[in-house]
């Protein structure tokens, strides 16, 4: 027997050494060159022999396939050793042999054995989660936070939702999240995250009003802490009512930027455009120096079609990522163009000296100026300084990137009378993934409508949905074309097509509920489909200006306002602005609509819903 064990020891290696070097053994490291002095004395080890024996055949046990006989014999080396990291070893036995309940039992073990012992107390919960035993997991949740240092409790009380998020039926882990944190209620350090972290869970179970008390409760406590924020963030969408706490921390000076940028995604999610630009420039005012604030203010500056304020924000991005000189096009020996920054995954760093959040850092940047200088190109083409566009397509250089500049390079063709160039480039451009086709069609498809060549479109489409009949996108873009080329009918008929092969597309029903509403067809029709449609994306301004449209054609002025003055409050798009301003006409308030008008009209003085009104009612500007 000890023949074949020494046999054995000497090619043992891997998980048995490890277990016995946390066992307590020396870890043996190459003598350093002799230094005067005397060497400091070398710790005995806590390894004896029978320990060292012990654990070998607990390891050889392992792996000859006898898990149950290796988890014992690790388990009663770690319970009279008392050492943490045989308890872990015996866990990772068990959990390796699928057996949650030894597990368990190892993890109890651990903390009888060790109870100052915040990991063993992690791990007994962990696994208990794990075998979905939550009735069993609130002791131990209370004592790990009883264990955490105080400064630390907030965040492991903020964390239990999402800890216990799928270990249980969503009102029972709400349940016994307000159980686990009822002691830390009244604490000063714990009062604010013990009431985010149960509206959290509340929320998830679907008790709304509970999980909104909850987080005005917090914010009330605390009006600086950003929890309750976070929480409100997350309820906005279906109780718009959260924003009131979400805007009252916005008012405060010191509002963090990044808790500014949550509600700039919350506000876009939700169309909200001029509001996202007005807590953009808050917070660039706040922190002049904050990079990603200017790279989504001019995305949007550029979505509301006022291309200057988006070069001004996209120039400022990019001189704080690269250096003014790069901002202003002034690169030495670049033929006024600075150099173009090659985008590629980061490679894999061999130097351990590295830091490993750098080479993401470097991509996320790197990724950053690809979209500004693709904004910056789009801005100017809109202002149609196609040079100064082409100067920044130039400096991208990312081949992922390519199908992107050549669709801007063949939208500024296109804008020059050059359709057929402009188509062919885009056919040319290279499909490195099998959505590329896809993606292709669909640039080509923007191209001809950007210079309104429906019946191109048209026939473009009619090709792609013989090769993909149930294409509810191409099916909707078709129905567009129709409606262009006047074929009312073939566009209701293509609408009705997309509900019913995507019941939850809002767009489909807005685009028929309009398209009755603006013919004066069927008007209560066109406001159920309308209401329908903002049922399915509440918010969403283009439909709300559709709904205001519909109630205008009824006869409801004032209903009518109301529903266009909120569309043009959340994004102020021309075609807004003349369905506004027709409205406001209509009621008699003159000056007003020509306001409106006028600001519409700067926005794109080639709008056609905005020359027809204009015409129609013979004002002049």
């Amino acid at each position: 027997m000890f023949g074949a064990l020494a046999l054995a020891a000497l090619a043992w290696a891997g998980p048995a050494r490890a277990a016995i070097a946390q066992a307590g053994a020396p870890v043996l490291t190459p003598p350093a060159a002799a230094s005067e002095g005397a060497l400091p004395p070398v710790p005995n080890s806590a390894l004896d022999a029978p320990l060292f024996y012990q654990l070998l055949i607990g390891e050889l046990e392992l792996r000859g396939g006898e898990n149950g006989t290796a988890y014992a014999v690790i388990l009663d080396a770690a319970r009279r050793t008392r050492d943490e990291a045989l308890f872990r070893r015996a866990v990772d036995i068990a959990l390796a042999a699928r057996s949650g309940e030894q597990a368990l039992a190892a993890a109890r073990a651990w903390r009888s054995s060790r109870p100052e012992s915040a990991d063993a107390l992690r791990t007994q919960l962990q696994i208990l989660v794990a075998l979905g035993r939550l009735a069993d997991a609130a002791e131990p949740a209370r004592a790990l936070i009883n264990a955490t240092p105080p400064e630390e409790r907030g965040n492991t009380i903020a964390a239990l939702p999402r800890f216990f998020g799928r270990a249980g039926e969503p009102k029972a882990v709400a349940a016994l999240v307000e159980e686990i944190v009822r002691p830390h209620m009244q604490a000063e350090a714990t009062r604010v995250p013990a009431r985010v972290a149960q509206g959290r869970a509340w929320l998830a179970a679907g008790d709304d009003a509970r999980a909104l008390a909850l987080a005005r409760e917090a914010a009330s406590l605390e009006p600086a802490a950003s929890g309750p924020v976070l929480l409100a963030l997350e309820m906005m969408k279906k109780q718009p009512e959260a924003e009131s706490i979400v805007a009252s921390f916005m008012a405060r000076p010191d509002a963090e930027p990044q808790i500014r940028l949550a509600y700039v995604r919350a506000l876009t999610d939700g169309q909200r455009y001029a509001e996202a630009v007005t807590q953009l420039q808050q917070a660039v005012r706040q922190q002049p120096d904050f990079a990603p604030a200017y790279l989504t203010l001019g995305a949007l500056q550029l979505e509301l079609r006022s291309p200057r304020e988006a070069e001004t924000a996209l120039k400022r991005y990019v001189e704080l990522v690269q250096g003014p000189a790069a901002a202003n096009g002034a690169a030495p020996g670049t033929g006024g163009l600075a150099p173009a920054v090659p985008v590629a995954p980061p490679a894999a760093s061999t130097d351990e000296g590295d830091d490993d959040d750098a080479p993401l850092a470097r991509a996320g940047s790197e990724r950053g100026l690809v979209q500004a200088w693709l904004m910056l190109a789009q801005a100017a083409e809109q202002r149609g300084d196609f040079a100064g566009a082409e100067g920044w397509l130039a400096r991208i250089e990312d081949p992922r990137r390519a199908l992107e500049v050549q669709t801007r390079r063949a939208s500024m063709l296109a804008r020059q009378g050059k359709v057929s160039e402009a188509r062919q480039m885009i056919r040319q451009a290279p499909e490195r993934t099998t959505e590329d086709g896809r993606a292709k069609l669909v640039a080509e498809l923007g191209v001809l409508r950007e210079v309104k060549r429906w019946r191109e479109a048209y026939d473009l489409l009619a090709g792609a949905l013989k090769r993909q009949p149930d294409d509810s996108d191409f099916v909707y873009e078709q129905a567009m074309m129709a409606e262009k080329l006047e074929r009312v009918d073939e566009m209701e008929r293509l609408l009705r097509r997309v509900i019913e092969l995507k019941p939850t597309n809002a767009h489909a029903y807005n685009a028929l509920g309009y398209s009755l509403a603006d013919r004066r067809q069927r008007l209560p029709e066109a406001r159920d489909l309308i209401r329908r449609a903002l049922e399915l994306a509440p918010g969403d301004p283009f439909i709300t200006d559709s709904l205001g449209w519909v109630e205008f054609r009824m006869g409801n002025g004032e209903a009518a306002l109301r529903h266009l003055e909120g569309a043009w409050r959340a994004r102020p798009d021309t075609e807004i602005g003349a369905h506004l301003g027709e409205v406001l006409w209509t009621l008699g308030r003159k000056d007003e609509a020509r306001r409106i008008w006028r600001e519409a009209r700067a926005k794109d003085a080639n709008n056609e819903v905005l020359r027809e009104t204009l015409k129609r009612l013979r004002v002049e500007l």
